[in-house]
């Protein structure tokens, strides 16, 4: 089974648990480090995900994983917090982080750069606006290779 398919499977297994409880599905991930496959679950709420969220998300998707059986390896189920650098993966995402410090990079240069650490003033579903230091970059939304919170130190 393609990772795409795994990811999918697993966002349809956990999706009822998670919405039922109040908790949002950040993202899915499988992937192979070493000799070993990872299948990790990030899980938030509003007020923040703590430890017997996740043990509960843990042990709910387990159970559909044992039924459903979608991965031939062997894996280890991780279930967490996104962390303070949470990752913005869909629309909603950005919208919501309009206002905070961000790291977003792109596909292919947008004002002759790849990477841009500032903070995002403003998303109007296709347009990320971000000003790094005093300029601000208007970056396509399709042109986002990646977005995350980023804290300030």
């Amino acid at each position: 089974m393609s990772v795409s398919k795994i990811k999918s499977t697993v966002e349809q297994l956990v999706a009822p648990f998670v919405e039922e409880n109040g908790f949002e599905l950040v993202d899915v991930e499988y992937v192979k480090e070493g000799s070993n496959y990872f299948l990790r679950v990030f899980v938030d709420k509003a007020g923040g995900i703590d430890i017997d969220d996740c043990g509960r998300v843990s042990e709910y998707l387990s159970g559909k994983l044992d039924e459903a059986d979608p991965i031939p390896e062997a894996y280890f189920l991780e279930v967490s917090s996104p962390g303070a650098e949470r990752p913005l993966k869909k629309p909603e995402d950005v919208a919501s982080a309009v206002g905070k410090h961000v790291f977003v990079t792109t596909y292919e240069p947008v004002d002759g750069m790849k990477e841009f650490e500032g903070s995002l003033d403003g998303f109007d579903g296709r347009v990320l606006s971000v000003t790094v230091g005093r300029r601000r970059h208007d970056i396509p939304y399709d042109k986002v290779a990646s977005a995350r919170l980023a804290i300030v130190f």
